[in-house]
């Protein structure tokens, strides 16, 4: 019995070196990342005087099309950061009316240009979208023209949903004639026999 013990307690110690391993893998590539982000922040406000919140949503806006499938980076040309490119619009109200009706007091946009993977395409002129309160960005939004998986929708059939939401077959309302007709045949048939 004790023999066995020892070998499960070995195994049990490699597997959370190894879940901590990969934690620190994950915090490192995690610090990496943002300190990427802050640098790229420092550079468009010093170098190309960008108002800093315009600045944190491109870093943002960089770093979300570098995760598309689309994009190796986007590219921020010294215009991307003038007034006819770059907006901070006072809110105050729903981000947009769809997965993101946070509140925001402001709403950053931003232009630039994703740089594909492959060489053979040209640039993609890129608009993204950020919320904020205060300095911190609670929303983001941008023109991804590679649409992300949807979950399939059931098509619409005549079934609803019944008692414990067990799909029954809808009847389009004779359920309910049916109903009154046979309880209006269950009176009629008393009352003939009490006659």
């Amino acid at each position: 019995m004790e023999s066995n013990y020892a070998p499960r307690r070995l195994l049990r110690l490699v597997g959370r070196l190894a879940v901590c391993a990969s934690l620190a893998c994950a915090v490192s590539a995690f610090a990496d990342s943002l300190d990427e982000r802050n640098e790229l922040i420092h550079h468009f406000v010093t170098d190309l005087n960008a108002n800093p919140l315009v600045a944190d949503c491109a870093a943002h806006g960089n770093f979300i099309a570098s995760t598309s499938t689309a994009f190796d980076h986007v590219e921020f040309p010294p215009n991307s950061f003038d007034a006819s490119h770059s907006t901070i619009e006072p809110w105050n109200d729903s981000f947009d009316e769809k997965k993101q009706r946070i509140k925001v007091d402001n709403v950053v946009t931003v232009e630039g240009q994703g740089m594909p993977k492959d060489d053979e395409r040209d640039p993609t002129p890129l608009k993204f979208r950020c919320g904020y309160v205060g300095s911190q960005m609670l929303a983001f939004g941008w023109n991804d023209p590679v649409p992300p998986l949807r979950a399939r929708a059931e098509p619409h059939s005549t079934r609803s949903k019944g008692k414990h939401g067990a799909k029954t077959k809808s009847s389009s309302g004779k359920s309910k004639s049916s109903a009154k007709s046979g309880s209006t045949s269950k009176s009629t048939k008393k009352s003939t026999k009490k006659h």
